[in-house]
């Protein structure tokens, strides 16, 4: 029996054992913390992810290495490459994690992206500000995510706050300072690509924010074809750049009819949670095929569906499974302020349909607020 190790033991690492096991697969999730909610569902073992001896045993009880989440140090994917096969490689981990690599790659590759400057000193970021103007937003080149590691400079007022936040880490994690981008739309391209290069991707997923943390997900995303087809073939040229084995997801931002790229991440997504319901093949089961060298599966939409992202706490269940439509996913962990312990998928044959159970589960809950965009998107 073929044993999949898994370096995060997270929501993602979760989803991963669950789909797994139809295939008759086994997991062995690796994680910093002895309660990582992956636990719950495969053998946990407990290490720094920087402990080679810990990486070692990991290595000896696995047949092919995964991660769920891209702050996986890229020297310990190099280190376990060296001895079983990890999936994707360390190059696309370790360009991920870099927000300036990443940018520059994305720039060869001519895909477009908003202005982005590489900072290093105070100076050097009131001369990019003054360049690139305002607003625009200082990050750091890594480790940040769901909005961490961020600070928006509306103007040259903002600058020595701005620094005083993350100008410590210049000198350690590196800085960059990106141009707010005024976007219409978020969206995402989910994709798999597999040993073979076999590439495929689920349907365009349109996707709604609150202080940097997905709130909810939609699709199929209503829009030209062509510039649908634009997206799929950036993520295409990105999969083939990096020789890519795996799921991920290329975020983009429509502004005025054209896309702009904002991230890269290497790994299953937020976004795509809607695919274990709402499609043929969900990308987990995908991202498992294709790391194991196995046929990738069909990734047409089955109707139309809606992914509601629980942050903090979880609501009351009954409300979704009340709902013929609903799905509830819990990820079996304990509240806290700003964590994700859970998501809600609807799916129904039509998008007025998906409107209606959105509508009638929004008041239930008192989310108006969170299911007012779907629910205009769904209309539109």
């Amino acid at each position: 029996m073929t044993t999949v190790g898994i370096l995060g033991g997270g929501q993602l690492a979760r989803m991963l054992a669950l789909s797994g096991a139809p295939l008759g697969l086994r997991f062995l999730v690796m994680d910093t913390e002895a309660d990582a909610c992956a636990g719950q569902f495969a053998p946990l073992l407990v290490g720094d992810y920087r402990d080679e001896a810990a990486l070692a045993e990991f290595a000896s009880k696995v047949d092919v290495a995964t991660f769920d989440f891209e702050n996986v140090p890229a020297e310990s994917a190099e280190w376990l490459a060296a001895r079983v096969p990890v999936f994707p490689s360390p190059r696309a981990l370790s360009v991920a994690q870099d927000r300036l690599v990443e940018k520059n790659l994305f720039r060869s590759l001519g895909i477009p992206v908003g202005e982005y400057a590489a900072v290093s000193t105070r100076d050097g970021l009131e001369t990019e500000v003054a360049r690139i103007g305002g607003p625009c937003i200082l990050k750091t080149r890594r480790l940040g995510y769901d909005g961490k590691g961020q600070f928006r400079i509306r103007s040259a007022a903002d600058i020595e706050a701005a620094w005083q936040a993350l100008g410590a880490q210049a000198t350690t994690v590196g800085l960059i300072v990106e141009a707010f981008i005024p976007f219409q739309r978020e969206l995402s391209v989910v994709a798999v690509r597999g040993r073979d290069g076999e590439f495929r991707t689920w349907p365009l997923t349109e996707n709604w924010h609150v202080d940097g943390v997905l709130s909810a997900s939609v699709a199929p995303a209503t829009l030209d074809d062509g510039l649908a087809q634009l997206a799929y073939g950036y993520a295409n040229q990105l999969a083939e750049a990096l020789d890519y084995v795996g799921v991920f997801a290329l975020e983009l931002f429509c502004k005025d009819g054209q896309w702009l790229a904002n991230e890269m991440a290497p790994r299953v997504h937020n976004s795509g949670h809607w695919t274990i319901e709402g499609a043929e093949t969900s990308q987990f089961e995908n991202h498992l095929r294709a790391v194991l060298g196995l046929p990738l599966g069909d990734t047409r939409m089955l109707g139309h569906a809606c992914m509601l992202n629980w942050i903090g706490e979880l609501p009351e269940r009954n409300s979704v499974l009340g709902e013929p439509a609903g799905h509830w996913h819990d990820y079996g962990k304990l509240p806290r302020t700003g964590r994700k312990v859970g998501h809600a998928t609807l799916r129904e044959d039509s998008a007025v349909a998906l409107a209606d159970a959105l509508q009638r589960v929004g008041a239930t809950l008192g989310r108006e607020s969170q299911v007012a965009s779907p629910i205009g998107r769904l209309a539109d």
